[in-house]
């Protein structure tokens, strides 16, 4: 049962905030304004939305903070229920603030239903161009003095969250005092070209390895990659399920349960109806909800935008580099006795035909592709000075993140302290529980 409370806010010009019991915990929402572009400070403004979590045992003792920033970019903070996964350990420690990020959860959305708002395509990709990493260590930073009353607080990154990370090492350090990431340092100088041209041969990795492990997956792959290339097959959301679209859900081999899901997956994907074999209505069903953007539509928009930091356009970088390794061409793939290759964490100008959630947004995204005044997120400079306690968890061959990249930032960046670990893939904050935190605290505080 949830007991829910109107708590007087702590500090003041912070709205009342409705707090609730969970088992072990004590929530209680957080709001903030912060102006939409941070170089203009009286201008517009948006809001953001966080939850602060403190163990129930400790709800009325004075914690240091720790800020948890989630991957993406474009999902909202984890939605626990209770002490889940890493929480649990943090909670040991800490009182917790899980951010929803500019435009994700219940902070002020960026959706196709909301941005209309903005105006027209170049006003919306104008808007957008301030939902990157900068921005968000910007919002940070001006919640922060609200939230700790000024201290630094401890900053915990996964995936994106980490490369958010490295930008407020690089432009805010003073904010923080200690960083740990989880599978997310990011090259600090690679465009978003040699990003993918290095994460195709990964996931092709990925994939022989998912073959390896069930290889009665290949048929069922080609066989559904065939009907989809000879059947016109909408979902029952409205979504176009082409190969490609069939491909992408390589995404999943990322996790460490990915190729078993992935698996269970395949093996019911066709029923016999009196019109010949069809794709079942269960395995549509479990592939629209894959599929979908409309949850997160920011995560297709601004993906590729995270990579941009001079005037080179991103201008679809992972359909151009695609085009580099024909292995991933599954009709070719079909013409022979090749596998049909599953493909990863990549955003293609189709998805804004197939997927109605991002359709109307599709100009948009052509013209943040098209953008060439990215500025820098990373100063090499700063981080190579660093005085912040770092730790960062670096999986052996992530698929969403380079490990060469990754170990490349981190001998960059002074001081910090890796743990190269082939026991989980890029999941394991959630997957590893509470043990990934602990041993990352343990090294950002030479306990380890």
């Amino acid at each position: 049962m949830l007991n829910w409370v109107v708590s007087v806010p702590s500090v003041p010009g912070d709205p009342l905030s409705l707090s609730c019991r969970q088992p072990g915990v004590v929530l209680t929402d957080r709001h903030f304004t912060v102006p939409l572009d941070h170089a203009d400070p009286g201008g517009e403004t948006i809001e953001l939305y966080a939850r602060e979590v403190v163990a129930s045992d400790k709800a009325g003792k004075e914690l240091p903070w720790l800020l948890y920033l989630q991957g993406g970019p474009g999902f909202g903070a984890n939605r626990f229920v209770g002490r889940q996964a890493w929480l649990d350990r943090a909670l040991k420690d800490y009182r917790v603030l899980l951010l929803d990020q500019r435009g994700t959860g219940r902070s002020t959305p960026a959706t196709r239903q909301t941005l209309p708002l903005r105006g027209g395509p170049a006003e919306q990709a104008d808007y957008l161009a301030r939902f990157r990493a900068d921005s968000i260590v910007r919002d940070c930073e001006a919640i922060r003095p609200e939230v700790t009353g000024g201290a630094p607080w401890t900053v915990l990154g996964q995936s994106f969250g980490g490369f958010c990370t490295v930008t407020y090492l690089s432009h805010a350090p003073e904010g923080i005092d200690t960083a740990i990431v989880t599978g997310g340092l990011p090259s600090l100088d690679a465009h978003a070209d040699d990003v993918y041209r290095a994460a195709y041969p990964r996931v092709e990795r990925k994939v022989a390895a998912h073959y390896a492990r069930y290889p009665q997956d290949v048929e069922r792959a080609r066989r559904i990659a065939d009907h989809l290339l000879t059947h016109d097959v909408v979902l029952p959301n409205g979504h176009r399920l082409t190969v490609e679209a069939f491909q992408s859900l390589g995404l999943m081999l990322g996790a460490g349960d990915g190729s078993h899901r992935l698996h269970y997956l395949l093996e019911d994907a066709f029923v016999r109806t009196p019109g010949g074999l069809q794709l079942s209505d269960a395995f549509q069903e479990q592939v629209q909800a894959l599929l979908s953007y409309a949850g997160h539509p920011l995560y297709a928009l601004v993906h590729e935008a995270i990579y941009g930091q001079d005037a080179r356009p991103t201008a679809w970088a992972a359909e151009r580099v695609r085009a580099e390794f024909p292995q991933f061409d599954a009709a070719k793939a079909l013409a022979g006795d090749a596998p049909v290759l599953f493909t990863g964490e990549t955003i293609h100008p189709w998805m804004f035909d197939t997927d109605p959630a991002l359709r109307p947004l599709r100009e948009t995204a052509e013209m943040l592709a098209a953008r060439t005044d990215w500025a820098p997120l990373y100063d090499a400079e700063r981080l190579g000075a660093n005085e912040v306690p770092v730790a960062a968890a670096v999986y052996h061959d992530d698929m969403y993140v380079d490990t060469a990249h990754a170990l490349q930032t981190a001998r960059a960046i002074r001081g910090l302290r890796t743990w190269v670990t082939d026991e989980f893939e890029h999941d394991g904050l959630r997957a590893g529980a509470p043990r990934v935190l602990d041993r990352l605290l343990a090294l950002a505080r030479d306990e380890a």
